[in-house]
């Protein structure tokens, strides 16, 4: 009964990244169907928020604290970052691009968040030490391998044609074939949503503190970005018919990907997180990358050529870096402290070295 128990972890992170290995499939099937971006961001926006209410009204509508006029700021900063920002540039990248692409760039969260955290002293970089050594190794690994993505596209891998003839999604590419795809504009706005989502990640750090309510917290986020993304998607799609549901491809990808992208898996994580800390729920990452090429490959018919290949494990080798050097930076931190802890208390003394220890370990959750 215990392995099984021990085991949940790693099912639901497999679940996970299957969920999202489907949003990106189902999601750029809707905009090859010529579903606006912005549009989808603004369905996913209102379905997530939809299904996050009941679990803020049950679980922490009672113990919330109260929501502060500084806590409002940090909610709609988090909302243009980590959501509108980050959601808008990413579909309008997987649109210009390919889901493989997309959830390969995707791993850069790590690095950039590292890169982003150390003006504000939530990262040191510590290159005197093997761990700080591995960071810097590991974000450049990742950056030289996003470029790679971005401005090399190299030869074709031959890898044999898809037994699975789905004849919806080749009927989406014939229509889609005037957009070219891979070019160096989609993997440039991925990273750009990669790096709107390290800001968020610098934000909710601090708001976190203040306001310890996730799903409550969620929830308002991405309502207020509901309205942003829709005030961005009216701009850029003024026609009532482009907002229509009636396609079944752009409800299933709507419904979906708020449900699943961003409800059923914020979720699924937290609670990873609660058992088996940040490091092990990052180390699922490329999991999704395989997931993904597998079902381009299979059901879209997505081709692969040598810079995806290269710079995709140049990345994936970048992320393991940096994550092991986080690894090795916490545990001397927690050895630190647990330290000092115990010369608390031998000297019977008080201290609040209990807050800082949580205090690093949440600047350690952000990456």
């Amino acid at each position: 009964m215990m392995k099984g128990r021990e085991s949940l972890p790693c099912l639901a992170m497999v679940l996970v990244q299957l969920g999202y290995a489907g949003m990106n499939v189902l999601s750029k099937l809707a905009m090859d169907s010529g579903m606006n971006p912005f549009v989808m961001a603004t369905y996913r926006q209102v379905f997530a928020t939809v299904v996050l209410a009941p679990f803020a009204y049950f679980f922490e509508w009672k113990t919330m604290p109260k929501i502060t006029k500084s806590v409002l700021i940090q909610l709609f900063l988090s909302s243009v970052l980590g959501a509108t920002l980050n959601q808008c540039l990413y579909f309008l990248g997987l649109k210009h691009s390919t889901p493989t692409i997309a959830c390969a760039l995707t791993n850069l969260l790590p690095a950039l968040t590292f890169l982003m955290a150390i003006p504000f002293g939530m990262e040191t970089v510590g290159i005197k030490r093997r761990a700080g050594q591995a960071k810097v190794i590991g974000t450049v690994l990742c950056v030289g391998g996003a470029m790679l993505m971005s401005f090399y596209k190299g030869s074709l891998i031959k890898i044999g044609k898809s037994p699975i003839d789905w004849r919806y999604a080749e009927s989406m590419r014939e229509r889609n074939s005037g957009n070219e795809e891979s070019t160096f504009i989609g993997p440039l706005l991925i990273v750009g949503s990669c790096v709107a989502w390290a800001g968020w990640f610098i934000v909710q750090t601090k708001m976190s503190k203040g306001f310890p309510a996730p799903y409550t917290s969620t929830g308002i986020m991405s309502l207020m970005a509901a309205v942003q993304c829709g005030v961005i998607g009216a701009f850029s799609e003024r026609d009532l018919k482009e907002w229509s549901l009636h396609s079944n491809i752009r409800l299933v990808a709507s419904a979906y990907s708020g449900a699943i992208g961003s409800a059923l898996a914020f979720c699924l994580m937290s609670w990873c997180i609660q058992r088996k800390g940040p490091l092990y729920v990052s180390m699922f990452s490329p999991l999704l990358l395989v997931i993904v090429a597998i079902l381009g490959w299979g059901l879209l018919d997505e081709k692969i050529y040598v810079g995806s290949v290269v710079g995709s494990a140049l990345i994936v080798l970048g992320l393991y870096a940096v994550l092991w050097g986080k690894e090795k930076e916490l545990e001397a931190i927690n050895g630190v402290d647990d330290n000092k802890t115990l010369q608390h208390i031998e000297c019977g003394e008080k201290s609040d070295l209990e807050l800082q220890v949580s205090s690093n370990k949440h600047i350690q959750d952000s990456v």
